[in-house]
């Protein structure tokens, strides 16, 4: 059992009876009223997607499965190939294995591959990756850390707020369960 605030993208967990791979992930928190964590999930049984709203404070049934490190190797159209690190078989996952953590996976990167009956349903990925800015508005002068973000296409195509200091071609740290901006690496 997990708290529904830790859930990530890749997860497995049990709902309803149900096994499902979350997708996607955000944390809302409107105005004055409770947390909720709105979720995407695609049923591993049916191949439905779901879209579910979990109360922050609630506890979900995360799925045990079989967990194997596999590194990422390279994408070619809609397959993802990577490689099993101690034996070297390889293998190769699709965007809907994935869902969300494409947007993750860089080369060498090394993730947990989730098995169910030996065929590949999830992954697990890093709490950070650092990953390239490939397109952002120009930095204004004396741009200093406020409140005051703009967005920024990584190499990836994932899309996150960043800092008015933060440039083209900088290498960024993202929080992969919130799709958010930690820091600048140098």
């Amino acid at each position: 059992m997990l708290k529904a605030t830790q859930l990530r993208p890749g997860m497995i967990i049990r709902h309803e009876g149900e096994l499902y791979t979350v997708h996607s992930v955000d944390h809302r928190t409107p105005g004055n009223k409770r947390g909720a964590m709105a979720t995407r999930m695609r049923n591993l049984r049916t191949g439905a997607i779901m879209d579910y709203r979990f109360r922050a404070e609630e506890f979900v049934d995360r799925a045990v499965f079989d967990e194997i490190e596999y590194e990422y190797l390279y994408s070619e159209g809609d397959a993802h190939h990577f490689m099993h690190t101690g034996t070297y078989e390889q293998i190769q996952l699709t965007n809907d294995v994935l869902g969300d953590a494409v947007y993750y996976l860089i080369p060498n990167t090394t993730v947990k591959v989730e098995f169910y009956e030996n065929k590949p349903i999830g992954v697990l990925l890093p709490d950070t990756v650092d990953l390239t800015v490939t397109d952002t508005e120009p930095t204004v002068q004396k741009a200093t850390a406020s409140a005051v973000m703009k967005p920024a296409t990584l190499e990836t195509g994932l899309i996150v707020n960043v800092p008015p200091f933060v440039n083209e071609g900088d290498r960024i740290r993202v929080d992969t369960s919130e799709a958010r901006y930690v820091q600048r690496v140098e």
